[in-house]
């Protein structure tokens, strides 16, 4: 009797498209993928846009802790071997796409899938290596390069293809909560950065490579 071959399993098809325990959502701007407190039952792939991630302490102060764009997943929390609440809020920036996948299926591709749980692992460990930067970031530099880097990672310098360069819209008071400074600050820095060419500010913000150069490597 001859043994079929099992069929390699796509990955990337398996993300861009809808399918058992998986399916296609549409957010627009402020809309919310998940809330904190909410049953922490799916994960999220954002198949295309800009999102942030925030948490409100018991005393009602919140604070954006993270930034994620095209290509993040975003709720995997729920993976824990105890499902449970979810420990944060995710909130579109811009229009968005996304795949939300169930707890259970996630589950399953990550144990029978090899290629896609080592897809998963490498994007997790991304991540882990992205906010241990941001720790290093908010312990050991100004709050200039701090804003800095936030615009440049928004603006995608440094991932593979051609950076975005306009940034999705963002408030200064998201950007004052990120980098740990008040708003007043983050509008002094702003209007710096514009005036040395670094940025371009007209409804949008227009970052220009001269930033990474000029700011973040001291030149």
């Amino acid at each position: 009797m001859v043994e079929l071959e099992k069929p390699q399993f796509d990955a990337a098809a398996f993300l861009a498209s809808a399918g058992v325990g998986r399916r296609i959502v549409q957010l627009e701007p402020k809309k919310s993928f998940f809330s904190q407190g909410d049953p922490a039952d799916s994960v999220f792939y954002l198949q295309k846009g800009h999102a942030k991630v925030t948490v409100v302490s018991p005393a009602g102060k919140e604070a954006t802790i993270a930034l994620l764009s095209t290509g993040d997943f975003v709720g995997e929390e729920a993976l824990a071997a105890l499902p449970g609440l979810r420990l944060s809020t995710a909130t579109a920036l811009v229009s968005c796409t996304a795949l939300r996948i169930s707890r259970n299926e996630m589950i399953r591709v990550l144990h029978v899938e090899h290629s896609f749980s080592d897809l998963f692992l490498k994007m997790i460990l991304e991540r882990s290596m992205r906010i241990q930067a941001d720790l290093v970031d908010q312990l050991f530099n100004s709050s200039e390069k701090r804003l800095a880097r936030i615009l440049l990672i928004m603006a995608e310098f440094g991932k593979p293809g051609d950076p975005e360069q306009y940034i999705p819209k963002i408030s200064q008071e998201t950007l004052a909560e990120m980098i740990g400074t008040t708003r007043s600050r983050v509008s002094f820095f702003m209007n710096r950065f514009r005036k040395l060419g670094f940025i371009d500010y007209n409804g949008r913000i227009k970052v220009h490579k001269s930033l990474l150069n000029a700011v973040l490597l001291d030149r």
